[in-house]
């Protein structure tokens, strides 16, 4: 594979529920996350479900991290994505961990990118880009 970038998908079990329900704390603790990696917010977009539940998205240059909490099963499902290799997404998924609370983590790590023989990281962005010319 013609590697792009890291998607880490976690899963937070057993978390603490008022936060799992708090749209300013998982707001601010998202985008805490993202500065810990390394990462460099754009964006960020959140929304409160009623009765409960929170979803979430920081899109960064990098990519994008997302969240969607359920209160009521004390559970979380988070994903990681960057691209590049200047950003540590690991560190995003400790720091998240510690914020949510969580008793139980699972994460599991994909490689995204373009199939190939051969594995390789490549530059996301490179410069002779026939799309990179055309802007």
């Amino acid at each position: 594979m013609r590697i792009l970038g890291r998607h880490l998908i976690v899963e937070y079990c057993d978390c603490d529920r008022a936060s799992l329900d708090n749209i300013a704390y998982l707001e601010h603790h998202m985008n805490e996350a993202v500065r810990r990696s390394g990462a460099t917010i754009v964006r960020s977009v959140f929304h409160r479900y009623n009765p409960q539940g929170v979803s979430g998205a920081v899109i960064i240059a990098e990519s994008h991290f997302s969240i969607h909490s359920w209160p009521e099963y004390g559970y979380a499902s988070v994903d990681f994505f960057t691209c590049g290799d200047s950003v540590d997404p690991m560190k995003a998924a400790e720091y998240m961990k510690e914020m949510l609370g969580a008793e139980h983590v699972d994460i599991k790590e994909l490689r995204r990118g373009i199939p190939s023989d051969v594995d390789e990281v490549i530059n996301h962005k490179p410069i002779d880009s026939p799309l990179s010319a055309a802007s």
